[in-house]
Order: structure tokens, then sequence, then C-alpha cells
């Protein structure tokens, strides 16, 4: 994973926390925030080798900025004590990021409870009740929720129907948290499109016909939507329950 290096620190002293973000997109959002200054909390649920490493390096940089912190966000009980654990480490929290995301094809007439569960679980229940909990805390620091959806939250992925349900549900989450929260808490979201490829193999031809349904005929980078993210964080103070696509006008060509 390339590093990013630090700039002007804006926001140094602020707290963020995001989930999945010991790797792929969640851990280069962690960088980019951590090198404008903020302190990070960067939770995991398997990858726990890589986010102690992700947090060794971000302390190496600036001591004692950046912790590691376990959680199935299934485990409402130990959602809570994420929460917990993530405001009392600094004495604050002023961003939560919602990222941490599971993904996998659901075709009608194999659906399972447990499919419609566990997707709906981690893109959606996870998210509200996480942000319910730290609600509190971003109120006092009048702080902000940026939730990660997905273009296919506007128009459904075939094959993916309970994912696809799943991110559009966390779009009407940010606009209902955005009226709920206010006046004091900001809630937006970003919904990257052709950013990284899945971890299940994606052959080539689908790889580049995806490439030539974007406006600017090329893939995003993890870096463009973090971009996105810290703009929401730091530059847009009178934004709320809006969504930026980050998709290099894929939306215009599917």
């Amino acid at each position: 994973m390339e590093e990013i290096p630090a700039t002007d620190p804006t926001l140094s002293g602020h707290v963020v926390l995001i989930t999945g973000a010991a790797r792929r997109v969640g851990a280069v959002i962690a960088q980019l925030l951590h090198a404008h200054g903020m302190n990070v909390v960067l939770h995991y649920r398997h990858s726990r080798a890589e986010a102690e490493s992700l947090a060794a390096r971000l302390n190496a940089r600036r001591p004692h900025s950046a912790i590691s912190l376990g959680c199935d966000l299934h485990d409402l009980p130990g959602l809570e004590a994420l929460a917990g654990a993530a405001c009392d480490h600094w004495g604050r929290l002023d961003v939560l990021v919602n990222n941490a995301s599971s993904f996998y094809p659901t075709p009608v007439g194999g659906v399972t409870e447990e499919h419609w569960e566990d997707l709906l679980g981690s893109n959606l229940k996870a998210p509200f009740f996480l942000s319910q909990a730290v609600a509190p805390a971003l109120k006092s620091q009048q702080g902000c929720i940026v939730n990660i959806t997905d273009i296919h939250a506007q128009r459904p992925l075939k094959a993916y129907p309970v994912y696809s349900i799943a991110k559009a549900g966390l779009v009407m989450l940010t606009r209902s948290l955005a009226r709920e929260l206010g006046p004091e808490v900001r809630v937006n979201a970003v919904a990257p499109g052709a950013i990284l490829w899945p971890e299940r193999e994606v052959d080539e031809i689908t790889k580049q016909r995806i490439i030539a349904r974007t406006s600017l005929k090329r893939q995003g980078m993890p870096l463009d939507v973090a971009r996105a993210v810290l703009f929401l964080v730091r530059d847009a103070d009178y934004i709320s329950g809006e969504v930026i696509t980050v998709d290099g006008g894929r939306l215009l060509g599917l």
C-alpha cells in the first residue's frame, strides 16, 4: 500500500473512527486523515495483523496517534464497546467513517436468511447502531459522519440484489441521520464506482468493459475516495445529507 506523505495538520487533534480500516480503501482513508493531523481509531474484524501494522506505521510518523480495535459489527454489545473505547481513548470523537462492508453475489433463487442478515448487517444495521452509539460524542464536537455507499445503491448490480438493497438503505440512513442529528452533526456519504476490483477473481474482459462505461475511461484509485471523505470532513461545513459519487462518470453510461 502506497504511503501518503504528511501534509499540513489542518485537523490536528481531531479523532476519527474508521470501520474496516485495516486494508483497501479503509486503510487509505485512515492514512490521508492521519496525514492531515487526525488521530485514528482503526477498526478491524479479521484483519488484526494488518490493522496493527498500519497503526504502528502511523505511530512511527506521529507518536500516540493511532490505535486498532477489533470488533464483529454484527454483535451489538461489541459494537457498543467499540464506540465507547473509541470515544474514551483521546476523550473525544469528531468523525465516524462507516466503511466496513460485506460484498458477494446473491442471485435470486439462492438467497438465504444468512445472506440477508450478513449483508444488511454489515452494510446497514451496523452503521446505524454505531452512529447512534457515538452520536452524543459527535454532537459535543460538532462532528460528522461519512458513510461509504456504492453507485449500485442507485442502480442495482446484476446478481447482487441484497447488497444493492443494503447500500440503497445506507443512502437513506445518511439522509435520515442528517435530519435526526442536525444541526450539531453533519452526515454525508461517498459512493465509489470502479475503484478496487473485488477480491474474488474478475476477468480482464469484465474489467475493461466496466472501465469503458466510465466517462473518464480509466479506473479510479482508493485515494480518490479518501479525498472525497477528507473534503466532507474538513471543507463541507454547509453540506449534510448528500452523496458524492466517485465513479469517473460511470453512472452516466450504465
